[in-house]
């Protein structure tokens, strides 16, 4: 693999799917319905879905899962793994992305068949959920974590999850793992932000940092997807028939999105301390990412109490690693360190 490790030497190398689960909050199931479906590019096999219902207050909070095939009573249950969405877009669009005749880009795809049980949610005012009218800042994105697992927990079995979050959604993964730790199996934050120091894309949202005080929406219409994409000079690590297609999805819920995560991103950073994250943990970035500064990672992964962690570049690669051209070395490298066998004490 072409990118640059920062690892724990004395970690043993990644080969082995591990069993794993999750402990209990505060949710409800309103309602499911399943599918079986064949439309991602390149899919051999099926692959089954699944709808739930959780519910924050008054907030009703979309859940959508995917595995190879549907649970079966009597059958070992599966490792999870639950996916994290970022400020701009919602859960499927950022996970379950089609992207017709251009190759697989749904991770949960991807991760369904390796063998994982894949849960994602649509924070509090994105997407499918509804909107208790608030920013869905990083603290009410943990709360509603906190309220999806007992939907999870119930449906799998499994006290604990791996989680996975990306961009602001590593923020909000860390902080649930912060919150909860007993919940939390391993954690890949990819993209992720501690401090934001020197980080040129947090310089420049800071600028709007008023509007994002007074405003719990901001606009994230079809030029502002297609920034996402270009703002690290790195456009051409990118398809751009990926990029109209998250937009086609993701204008379907409108033209605007919670500002929540950038007024945080932008005044309240740091929103993690990376001495209270128990868990193992991969931070995961492109090489081209202005969301954060090497260093600014490396203070939080040198704080980070638990032995068995990783830092790794992927090269040619910008903010969004998920969509990048090399996205087959994020799900190499995610892959491998949740596939970990348990270290010797």
């Amino acid at each position: 693999m072409a990118s640059s490790f920062f690892t724990n030497p004395a970690l043993p190398r990644r080969a082995l799917l591990k069993a794993a689960g999750m402990a209990a909050g505060s949710g409800v199931i309103l309602g499911s319905r399943s599918t079986t479906e064949t439309k991602a590019a390149g899919a051999d096999a099926p692959i089954w879905s699944n709808e739930y219902w959780a519910k924050k207050g008054d907030v009703r909070l979309n859940l959508w899962r995917k595995r190879s095939a549907a649970p079966q009573p009597g059958k070992p249950p599966l490792p999870v793994l639950f996916l994290v969405h970022g400020s701009s877009n919602s859960a499927r669009t950022s996970f379950d992305l089609m992207v017709p005749d251009k190759g697989e880009y749904s991770l949960m795809n991807v991760f369904a068949r390796y063998g994982y049980d894949v849960w994602t949610m649509d924070h509090d005012g994105y997407g499918h959920s509804g909107s208790s009218g608030n920013n869905s800042d990083i603290a009410s994105s943990v709360e509603d974590l906190k309220s999806a697992m007992p939907v999870v927990v119930q449906e799998t079995g499994q006290p604990k999850a791996h989680f996975y979050g990306t961009s602001s959604g590593a923020i909000r993964a860390a902080g649930f793992a912060q919150a909860q730790p007993e919940s939390v199996d391993r954690l890949v934050l990819a993209a992720f932000t501690y401090k934001g120091t020197g980080a040129p894309t947090l310089r420049d949202r800071a600028k709007q940092v008023e509007f994002y005080r007074t405003h719990n929406r901001r606009l994230r219409d079809r030029a502002m997807i297609r920034s996402i994409f270009t703002r690290d000079n790195l456009a051409s690590s990118y398809d751009p028939a990926m990029v109209e297609a998250m937009a086609d999805e993701e204008l379907k819920f409108g033209t605007e999105v919670p500002t929540g995560t950038y007024l945080d991103m932008t005044a309240n950073l740091p929103l993690v301390d990376p001495s209270k994250v128990l868990a193992p943990v991969l931070m995961i970035r492109g090489d081209h990412d202005g969301i954060s500064t090497l260093e600014d990672l490396f203070e939080f992964y040198r704080a980070l109490p638990n032995g068995d962690r990783q830092l790794i570049s992927l090269p040619n690669t910008a903010h969004s690693l998920g969509f990048a051209k090399n996205r087959h070395l994020l799900w190499y490298a995610v892959h491998a360190f949740l596939a970990a066998p348990a270290a010797t004490i």
